[in-house]
């Protein structure tokens, strides 16, 4: 199986989250995207919605979509959570070994300091969801879904 993992806070989620799940759906070989919120992103000290809101917003919002899946790990684990322990988590349950990382173009700043990011890399390629008026000359190093 080919999975797309997509994570983040959705707080809340908008409108192009889900054109970035379209984009991942028509242009990566996938059979699947799963869409993980944050219980708590470890760049941020709060949220604005709760982590169980922000579930059931995203629920609803793909409840249409056939190959998506809403995944509550992160949210379970009542703390912040890192991509590396929800890439080992989905890696093991679909038994894949082709995984996609999807991210906003905003988090390459941070992409360096994300934990154990030299062993995330080696775990999945990132796809980076950009603007093409926006897009960063870093964000071209990457697959990437425009979401204009």
């Amino acid at each position: 199986m080919r999975i797309a993992i997509f994570g983040g806070s959705f707080d809340p989620i908008h409108v192009a989250h889900v054109t970035v799940v379209k984009e991942a759906l028509n242009k990566l070989d996938i059979d699947t995207v799963i869409v993980v919120p944050t219980y708590l992103n470890p760049f941020k000290s709060s949220f604005y919605l709760n982590p169980e809101t922000r579930f059931k917003l995203l629920k609803k919002v793909f409840k249409e979509f056939e190959k998506v899946q809403i995944c509550d790990y992160e949210k379970k684990k009542k703390k912040t959570s890192y991509s590396i322990d929800t890439v080992n988590y989905l890696k093991d349950l679909y038994n894949t070994s082709k995984i996609y990382l999807i991210i906003g173009e905003d988090n390459l700043k941070n992409l360096d300091k994300w934990h154990e990011i030299d062993k995330l890399k080696e775990l999945v390629e990132f796809v980076v969801a950009s603007r093409k008026r926006f897009e960063s000359k870093k964000a071209k190093e990457f697959k990437n879904l425009d979401v204009n």
